[in-house]
């Protein structure tokens, strides 16, 4: 980039003493704090709710089920995107510079991707998991055991750590992008570029593969609990009008229609973006600006707040749970019996 001596004195560097500094976005002070404003109670809530569902599963022995493990799992999972990558995305983009260093950009790097990767995979567990239980219910016991689920959450957790530190360690997936790496060193840069293969392999193994799986089986959930909800009406006819038989059906085919669509509403909503954007963008010499991506990475980063609402607060015996954590904060060891 030709810049004149005034351009350049007018250029403010993110380390102002360092010659190899990159140059810091430039904001209004209004909209960093309107930034902060709109980021810092996402995080609050992301933590929080997390937490809540953690600390509910882990007290009270009547919610520890094959189905909460994964449950407790994931609330880890985006508690942990919560208190060690949202902060230092924050501050990065709003600041529009990297202070940490380039190896904790590396960690940060690796832990955002690995934290991802797994509350996918998660949600994929979660819709399987609720498939065996109401498509194969007399098989359920059997395949969902607690000792199962350890193991597929460990493979998963095992699989995210290795495939996303791999990448960040190897650098594979900035081969072949060697004059856009170089200008991607200066001091105060931090953030993960993939060539055109990298992007595929990555999107298409970590959301589209998962996410056609959970739609597939939620779809197949959907249509079964249909054919559910008919045969119940059918078996109480003798004491129900049709009018009122058909009402019925109506009403449950509609609650099972409404769950599902929240489910893969939001998950769609706040990955698809990215990952749509993330696939395409190497193949048009990465044109996206930084702040439309910052953008839609904080759009999935708010999958993992709206999951403990999703899959914790939406049920009943976690909502009596929640009410008693919460009164009861200082006198847990009273409510350990306690019937949900």
């Amino acid at each position: 980039m030709n810049m004149t001596g005034t351009d350049v004195e007018n250029v403010l560097l993110c380390f102002p003493h360092q010659p190899e500094s990159c140059p810091k976005v430039q904001r209004l002070s209004v909209v960093q704090v309107l930034m902060y404003i709109l980021m810092l109670p996402t995080i609050f809530m992301t933590v929080f709710g997390n937490l809540l569902v953690i600390i509910t599963i882990s007290h009270f022995k009547q919610l520890q089920s094959p189905t909460n493990l994964i449950i407790l799992s994931l609330a880890l999972v985006d508690c942990m995107m919560g208190c060690l990558v949202m902060p230092f995305s924050m501050v990065r983009w709003v600041e529009g510079c990297w202070f940490m260093g380039d190896m904790f950009c590396k960690i940060h790097s690796g832990m955002d991707m690995t934290l991802s990767i797994a509350s996918i995979l998660h949600l994929c567990l979660v819709s399987i998991d609720r498939y065996i239980a109401i498509c194969e219910p007399l098989k359920y016991q059997m395949k969902m055991t607690n000792t199962i689920v350890v193991f597929c959450l460990t493979v998963m957790w095992l699989f995210s750590l290795i495939f996303s530190f791999g990448i960040v360690v190897s650098k594979v997936n900035v081969q072949g992008l060697e004059t856009l790496a170089m200008s991607n060193t200066c001091l105060g840069f931090c953030a993960l570029t993939f060539n055109k293969q990298w992007t595929v392999i990555t999107s298409l193994l970590n959301f589209f593969l998962p996410g056609t799986i959970m739609s597939s089986l939620y779809l197949k959930i959907f249509f079964v609990a249909r054919k559910q909800a008919k045969v119940i009406c059918e078996g109480t006819a003798v004491v129900r009008s049709r009018e009122a038989k058909g009402h019925y059906s109506e009403q449950r085919e509609r609650k099972a229609a409404k769950t599902l669509g929240i489910v893969m509403g939001f998950f769609l909503l706040c990955w698809l973006p990215y990952f749509m954007t993330n696939l395409i963008d190497p193949f048009f010499n990465f044109m996206t600006p930084a702040d439309v991506f910052d953008s839609l990475i904080w759009l999935a980063y708010f999958n993992s707040m709206c999951n403990p609402l999703i899959y914790g607060f939406f049920y009943p015996r976690f909502q009596s749970a929640f009410k008693i954590i919460l009164s009861r904060y200082f006198h847990l060891n009273n409510t350990n019996n306690i019937n949900l």
